[in-house]
């Protein structure tokens, strides 16, 4: 795969950081520079090495969606920090120096300076906290008013009720291993995990995998961060996996709460557009949208909001979350007995959580630090919500797979179908589960203007109903037609004739004379004679279309008012 290919796999799948190591006298035959930069690669795993200033700015320009790191040495940040400290994407910078002394003085005028290194020791170690924060600062979340219910809102809600249950197998851990190498290719460290992952994944494990902060925490958090659907169904299993051991734990926990409700903080920053929409749903609703990270300790939570507020372009946000242990709520778990780091007291809870904006207080006198309280809502009340958009939306209830297809059209991911039924349906063989993958997708590239996809899905969709064990004659014809309009649709007039045509030679075999699929196909049939102005014949069909509709439905049906004025329009065209 080509390097700017596998940098925007990076950008889409894992955390949209980026360093920029600068230094005019890199060298990576030295054993020592390629130690150095396997640390940074295990912090940030998208590196570029930079000998010149221009190339760093470049490379700054062009990083519109990231946030960007920069280590420099010696004289070349007195030239390059004017250059390009203004840059929104620029997050912060780090100067490494044998002489710390000389360079204390001028760093003094810079904000996004984050201090003068003597070791590389140490940089290693603010990076670490910076990318922590990063990781913190940018979890997906969205906001709704009390009494509203917004599609895309609601679409979250509907993708956490069908995730967690569809089945997968072993094949998907190793596919997701596969997609990982591509992307940390050149991270020795990180393929190691990968590898490790791939030979010793269980779904016992989800958590401990999840809190190491590796490849796998970031293509989650990534994830839900951009809405991608890609990475949500390579990583399916894993959140299925995840999901269900915060369950199986807030079922054993819950009891240990007894009734009195409890407080739990987290410590981010918003940007402030978000921020803007946070304080306009104050009584709404808010949801984070990922796994969502809190703890009981206040004064690890205020340290994040605190280093959030420094920053121009965010506010320092502390949530006090209040939970009501009496509530049937959206599972959450103290996971500190199953975390990587043992040492943390981390209470997690699972995706797509919904809360109540209860109150929003300010904490300095600049505007950049607020307390927001929350409450955690019941579970019933988010189904409610789910049942009445059903409602509203006529979401079908069909197998959780036709869902997520279902969902996928709605929210207009059509091209990530494909890659659903690869990682979905690929255990499946059953001829009927295909045949409704096929209708599916034909009925998703028909609505997004894929003419020649969708007709080769309904191809696939006739293959399955001529087969002899099982010949379905209505189905055939109801595939014809949806081929020959797709021809229609593409001014493919007589290929879209001869599909039409063959839906009246099985009617008349098959079916009454008065069949609806016959008018239909009368109907069809007239129409594309109209669009190729051959009146005559266009009449002719649409009249015996109207002539079997008028004999089987009602007489204010809509056929029958629509066909018969195109016969007004066809007759004053003759």
């Amino acid at each position: 795969m080509a390097s700017s290919n596998i940098r925007q796999l990076r950008q889409q799948m894992t955390q949209n950081c980026l360093l920029l190591w600068v230094n005019a006298s890199i060298d990576l035959t030295n054993k020592d520079s390629r130690h150095k930069l396997t640390q940074l690669k295990s912090i940030i795993n998208d590196i570029h090495l930079c000998t010149q200033l221009d190339q760093c700015i470049e490379l700054l320009t062009q990083a519109d969606n990231e946030r960007v790191f920069v280590i420099t040495s010696d004289s070349l940040g007195k030239h390059l920090v004017p250059a390009i400290h203004g840059m929104p994407q620029l997050d912060a910078i780090y100067i490494f120096s044998d002489k710390k002394s000389s360079h204390q003085e001028w760093t003094q005028n810079w904000t996004k300076i984050k201090g003068v290194h003597t070791n590389m020791k140490e940089i290693y170690q603010v990076l670490q906290l910076a990318v922590k924060q990063y990781n913190q600062d940018f979890i997906a979340i969205s906001f709704l008013m009390e009494n509203e219910i917004a599609s895309t809102f609601m679409y979250t809600l509907i993708f956490k009720d069908i995730l967690p249950r569809i089945g997968y197998d072993r094949k998907a851990i190793k596919r997701l291993a596969a997609c990982c190498r591509e992307i940390f290719a050149d991270n020795t460290a990180e393929l190691k995990i990968i590898n490790e992952f791939q030979r010793n994944y269980h779904p016992q494990e989800a958590i401990w995998w999840y809190t190491r902060r590796c490849s796998i925490y970031q293509m989650v958090n990534r994830a839900f961060q951009v809405l991608d659907v890609d990475i949500i169904i390579k990583m399916g299993f894993f959140l299925r996996d995840l999901h269900e051991q915060i369950q199986n734990l807030y079922e054993q926990q819950v009891s240990n709460y007894g009734r009195k409700p409890f407080v739990v903080y987290r410590g981010q920053g918003l940007m402030k557009p978000d921020f803007e929409k946070l304080e306009t749903v104050k009584g709404g609703l808010m949801s984070f949208d990922s796994f969502l990270s809190t703890t009981k300790d206040k004064e690890v939570s205020l340290h994040f909001a605190r280093n959030a507020s420094t920053k121009s372009d965010m506010v320092g946000i502390l949530f006090i979350i209040f939970i009501d242990p009496c509530l049937n709520s959206a599972p959450f778990a103290s996971i500190k007995e199953m975390s990587y780091f043992k040492i943390e007291d981390e209470i997690l809870f699972s995706m797509y959580t919904v809360f109540r904006v209860d109150a929003i207080k300010q904490m300095d006198n600049k505007n950049q630090l607020y307390q927001v309280e929350l409450q955690l809502i019941s579970d019933d009340d988010e189904k409610r919500r789910i049942r009445t958009y059903r409602r509203r939306e006529v979401v079908r209830d069909d197998s959780r797979r036709e869902r997520f297809i279902n969902l996928l059209v709605k929210i207009s991911q059509f091209n990530k179908t494909d890659e659903l039924y690869n990682v979905l349906f690929e255990q499946r063989r059953e001829e009927a589960v295909k045949k409704s993958y096929y209708e599916q997708l034909g009925s998703a590239y028909l609505h997004q203007g894929n003419y020649e996809k969708a007709i080769w899905y309904y191809e696939k969709v006739l293959e399955i109903q001529k087969n002899p064990s099982n010949i379905d004659y209505h189905g055939q014809c109801i595939s014809y037609c949806y081929i020959g309009m797709l021809y229609a649709n593409m001014e493919e007039y007589s290929k879209a004739v001869t599909f039409y045509e063959k839906v009246l030679e099985i009617g008349e075999i098959f079916f009454p004379s008065n069949d609806p699929l016959m008018a239909t196909s009368y109907n069809n049939i007239g129409l594309v004679y109209y669009n190729i102005k051959e009146y005559s014949k266009a009449l002719s069909y649409y009249e015996r279309a109207l002539d079997i509709w008028q004999h089987t439905l009602p007489s204010t049906h809509p056929h029958i008012n629509t066909v018969k004025e195109s016969i007004e329009i066809v007759k004053k065209k003759l």
